[in-house]
């Protein structure tokens, strides 16, 4: 199997990289996925047998003043990726996020629950998931859904964490903003297992259970020996442009049922993971 990775500096694009022998990454400089001849051109030449799509723009609250940029990644080239896969036969794996739901919900989202994103960066999420399944039949791709997503890199929560520890008395993290704190070396574990029995359509691909942010801060600090007073703070304090679903905490049930595996908790990956 040839892969061709996008988005390979990034934090789940690196352990995929990391991970697999056989493969292409590109990163956003060596292949723009918002031009569709590149990506053609690309593919056209690599010819691979299954695409692993981990560029994203994840910035959530500057979407709301870039949303033509968050578009741009998040949905038109998902849209050109699935375009170039048909044109070549490849199978696309791509990576969607848990603020494609509003928080409405009492229990876990599964993958049948009802989609209305809250932000602009929900919204290009949202668009890029549509255009994937309207492009590629469903046996041409995989839709994972995670959340909260943390590995080695900067462009994680825990990373943030940590340095705002380093230049704060005290912290205050939000304690009524509920999700799946889930690691890259999850998502890659599962996404392999996946391809190799041949799952097709959407999952939700998280860790097991749920937290808030002030939950998995605590957890984190502990971990790491750092002591430092955590203040549980509200949502609405800190008084962020994008508008976050309180609760988006999804169940991995079906992806375990179907591929006949547990995940681990998140606190248990956190644990093992010790980053």
């Amino acid at each position: 199997m040839k892969y061709l990775i996008t988005g390979a500096n990034g934090q789940l694009g690196s352990k995929f990289k990391e991970t697999l022998e056989n493969c292409y990454p590109f990163t956003k400089e060596d292949l723009d996925i918002t031009n569709i001849n590149k990506v053609l051109h690309v593919f056209n030449r690599l010819k691979p047998d299954v695409v692993l799509n981990c560029a994203a723009y994840n910035l959530v609250d500057k979407a709301e003043e870039e949303f033509d940029k968050a578009l741009s990644i998040n949905a038109i080239g998902v849209l050109n990726l699935a375009m170039a896969c048909k044109d070549v036969g490849a199978f696309l794996v791509h990576y969607s996020s848990d603020y494609v739901f509003d928080g409405k919900k009492e229990g876990l989202y599964n993958e049948d629950d009802f989609t209305n994103p809250l932000s602009k960066y929900g919204l290009s999420k949202y668009i890029g998931e549509q255009l994937l399944s309207t492009v590629l039949d469903r046996d041409k791709y995989l839709l994972f859904r995670t959340s909260w997503v943390y590995g080695e890199g900067k462009q994680n929560f825990l990373y943030k964490l940590q340095q705002w520890a380093q230049n704060n008395e005290y912290l205050r993290i939000a304690c009524d903003e509920f999700s799946v704190p889930t690691s890259t070396r999850t998502i890659v574990e599962v996404t392999l297992t996946a391809l190799r029995k041949g799952a097709v359509g959407l999952y939700h691909l998280v860790n097991s259970g749920y937290a808030s942010r002030y939950e998995w801060a605590k957890e984190y600090l502990e971990l790491k020996g750092i002591k430092k007073f955590v203040y549980p703070a509200y949502q609405h304090e800190f008084k962020l442009p994008a508008k976050r679903p309180r609760w988006s905490a999804m169940s991995n049930d079906k992806i375990c049922k179907d591929l006949g595996i547990e995940i681990r908790s998140w606190k248990e990956e956190l644990r093992m993971l010790n980053l």
